[in-house]
C-alpha cells in the first residue's frame, strides 16, 4: 500500500455562484495540487468544510478526486460523520473507491470522556473495511489524549495513525515515545503549520497542511528540507510559513483565508456557504490583497505593486552550503522556532 508520509493537503472545494460544488474547477485543482508535489491529498476534512455539505455531496467530492487523481497519490478520506453508524457508512463507501485510508474525527458537540471515545473509535476500529487515523482537533472535537491513542493503537491493527491538529508539540513528543515503540507503522501526521518543523524533527511523518492548498510548492520544500537535516534553513521557512498561516487563519473567517490563497495561484473558489456581510465582504478584498503580497514573497506570483519590499524566497532548490561549515543542532534551531512562536501567542 502507498505510504502515508509527507505533506496531504486538506482539499478546499471550489463552489459556484449559488454555492454549488464546481467540479471542473475542483478537477484542475486536483490536478494542479498533484503536479505542484503534494504527496497526498485529505478530502472532507476542516479546511475542505465537511460539515457545511450534505453526505450525498461529500460522497461526491470524494468519488471527483478519486477519479481526477488516478492512483498518482494516496488520498486520506474524511469519514467524519455523525455517529458510528453514519460514520462505518463512510468508511465502506470510501473503501469501495479505493482511498488508502479514512480519518475520523473524535465526537463532535457533546464532549465525552476518554473511556467513552476509546468506545467510540474501538467500536469504528473492530468493523471498518479500511484504515483508520485518529483525528484530533480539540479546537473543534473532543480531545483525544495520550493514554486513549496508545490504546487504540495497540488494540487495533486497524488503526494505524494519527492526525493531531492541537499544535501541542509536548503531547506529539509523549505519543511518539508511547506508541512507536510498538507500533513503529504507526503514522503521526501534524495538522498545524505553523509547528511543522518541530513536530517532523520531533519524528512525524508530515502533515495535512492548509497551507498547502495556497503554496503546495513551499510545503515541500519545507519537508525536504527537514528529511534533508537542514533545520536551520527549514526553520528560516517556517516563520515564512507561520506569517502566511497566521494571516491566512485569524484575520478571516476559517476557512475563507486559504480559499483566498488558492484563488492567488489562479483558481475560482467562489462564495463560501456561510453567509457574509457587506463589510466582511469588503474586508475580504482588502485580506486577500495582504495574502497575495505574502505569496509573491516566494516568488509564486507576480509582486502587486502596492507591496511591501521583503526578501523573497524562491522554492527553487538552493546550492549546497560550502564546504566546512559547521552543522546546527537541531535542539537549537528547535529552541529558537519554539521561542519565536511563544512570543507570537501561537503556543
Amino acid at each position: 500500500m502507498a505510504p502515508i508520509e509527507g505533506i496531504f493537503t486538506p482539499t478546499l472545494v471550489p463552489l459556484d455562484e449559488r454555492g454549488e460544488i464546481q467540479e471542473a474547477e475542483l478537477r484542475r485543482f486536483i490536478s494542479w495540487l498533484i503536479d505542484k508535489g503534494v504527496h497526498g491529498l485529505y478530502p472532507n476534512g476542516s479546511t475542505g468544510e465537511f460539515t457545511r455539505f450534505t453526505v450525498e455531496e461529500r460522497r461526491r467530492i470524494m468519488r471527483i478526486v478519486v477519479d481526477e487523481t488516478r492512483g498518482r497519490v494516496p488520498i486520506l478520506a474524511g469519514a467524519a460523520e455523525a455517529n458510528v453508524k453514519e460514520t462505518l457508512a463512510a468508511c465502506e463507501a470510501y473503501a469501495e473507491m479505493g482511498c488508502r485510508a479514512v480519518a475520523i474525527v473524535s465526537p463532535i458537540y457533546y464532549r465525552l470522556s476518554p473511556d467513552s471515545t476509546y468506545a467510540y473509535f474501538a467500536e469504528i476500529a473492530r468493523s471498518t473495511p479500511i484504515d483508520l487515523t485518529l483525528y484530533n482537533i480539540p479546537l473543534f472535537a473532543t480531545p483525544i489524549d495520550v493514554a486513549t491513542i496508545t490504546r487504540l493503537a495497540l488494540d487495533f491493527p486497524r488503526v494505524i495513525g494519527i492526525k493531531d491538529s492541537s499544535g501541542d508539540v509536548a503531547q506529539m513528543v509523549r505519543m511518539i515515545a508511547a506508541i512507536r515503540p510498538s507500533r513503529p507503522d504507526f503514522v503521526f501526521l501534524t495538522g498545524w503549520d505553523c509547528v511543522l518543523v518541530p513536530m517532523l524533527l520531533a519524528g512525524c511523518n508530515g502533515g495535512t497542511n492548509a497551507s498547502s492548498n495556497a503554496v503546495p510548492e513551499v510545503t515541500r520544500r519545507l519537508f525536504e528540507l527537514c528529511r534533508e537535516g537542514k533545520w536551520e534553513e527549514a526553520s528560516v521557512w517556517q516563520q515564512r510559513v507561520l506569517e502566511l498561516f497566521d494571516a491566512m487563519l485569524q484575520v478571516f473567517e476559517f476557512p475563507d483565508g486559504f480559499r483566498a490563497g488558492a484563488e492567488t495561484r489562479g483558481f475560482n473558489f467562489g462564495q463560501p456557504r456561510v453567509p457574509q456581510t457587506a463589510n466582511q465582504k469588503e474586508n475580504r478584498i482588502r485580506l486577500a490583497n495582504m495574502v497575495r503580497c505574502m505569496i509573491s514573497d516566494f516568488e509564486l506570483i507576480a509582486k502587486p505593486a502596492s507591496c511591501p519590499v521583503r526578501p523573497a524566497m524562491s522554492v527553487k532548490p538552493v546550492p549546497a552550503p560550502p564546504a566546512g561549515n559547521v552543522d546546527v543542532d537541531p535542539k537549537v534551531l528547535v529552541e529558537r522556532i519554539m521561542l519565536e512562536l511563544g512570543k507570537r501567542g501561537v503556543i
